[in-house]
């Protein structure tokens, strides 16, 4: 397996996705999970008007760095890809322009969340999510992109149903049912389920074409490194390689340091909110260092 990790790794620094690629880089990783979400933030990148110049310049510095592109995050919607309305229109043409830029950029892979809604059931939110998802891969059929629904974390609000776990995910896909819907294992939001990595790793089995790894302590989505939450490492490796999974050992390990909206507030001063860039490069090799133990501790490790 070859290492990966997302540019929304250095959204706290940049918006800028040429810019993460460089620390990214830097830090030893040559394969890239592009993360849209830092784009439709700030309404730019992939989102632009003339967004295929956009693309070149891109492609031209992954060039020159030596990194290849291999998955991509579509913008999330916190539940608007099945609620009526102008944002839900948004995300969708976003969704689809994020199609569009994942084959100028040689990208086989889109992440695409599930949508879910107050007071819908079960057979309701599926119902939803498949006339969501054949709108979508409609675009992906003509780019020939793969779309990969994700299990979610635990969230535990009253009257919500959302897809976050193996069993419900399985069902998902088999119930919409098309060529190019499959999935990525998150294996933190998995770390907060019952259900051990290695089962549900084999429950998904062939849907598997994209992983995210991160880190918690099973009560929270906190996307920390492995190793420093609970996370199963070897249950995680002997799962992959039960499925025979030849795809990327890609992170989403983005909080390395947590955010700061989660730290205890302090008005009178903010010089140490957020830890200095220099830090946070050091972080990024560090990160690249754990992948590399856990894959060649497997003898799965590939440059």
């Amino acid at each position: 397996m070859r290492l990966a990790t997302t540019t929304a790794d250095f959204s706290a620094y940049t918006s800028s996705q040429t810019e993460a690629m460089r620390y990214i880089r830097a830090a030893g990783f040559r394969y890239v999970d592009y993360n849209f979400g830092m784009d439709y933030a700030v309404s730019g990148g992939a989102f632009v008007g003339d967004w295929q110049r956009y693309v070149d310049g891109v492609l031209q510095e992954a060039e020159r760095l030596g990194l290849q592109f291999v998955q991509a995050h579509a913008p999330m919607g916190f539940g608007t890809p099945i609620v009526p309305g102008k944002e839900r229109e948004r995300l969708i043409a976003a969704t689809k322009r994020s199609i569009e830029v994942c084959a100028a950029l040689g990208i086989p892979n889109l992440v695409v969340h599930s949508g879910y809604s107050k007071g819908l059931t079960k057979a309701e939110t599926f119902a939803q999510n498949k006339s969501f998802y054949l709108d979508v891969l409609h675009t992906a059929e003509e780019q020939g992109i793969a779309i990969l629904s994700e299990n979610f974390d635990i969230m535990c609000l009253p009257n919500y149903y959302w897809v976050d776990n193996v069993q419900d995910l399985v069902e998902l896909i088999d119930y919409i049912d098309h060529p190019l819907l499959h999935a990525c294992w998150d294996a933190g939001h998995g770390n907060m389920q019952k259900t051990p990595q290695d089962e549900a790793l084999r429950l998904l089995g062939k849907h598997v074409y994209a992983l995210h790894v991160q880190d918690n302590f099973g009560n929270a989505d906190q996307h920390m490194a492995p190793y420093m939450g609970s996370l199963n490492l070897d249950s995680l490796m002997h799962g992959l390689l039960d499925i025979g999974y030849t795809g990327y050992f890609t992170f989403e390990a983005c909080s390395m340091f947590s955010a700061i909206g989660k730290r205890q507030p302090f008005s009178q001063d903010t010089r140490l909110l957020l830890p200095p860039l220099a830090l946070r490069q050091k972080a990024e090799e560090l990160l690249y260092g754990i992948g590399e133990h856990i894959l060649t501790s497997y003898h799965c490790f590939e440059e």
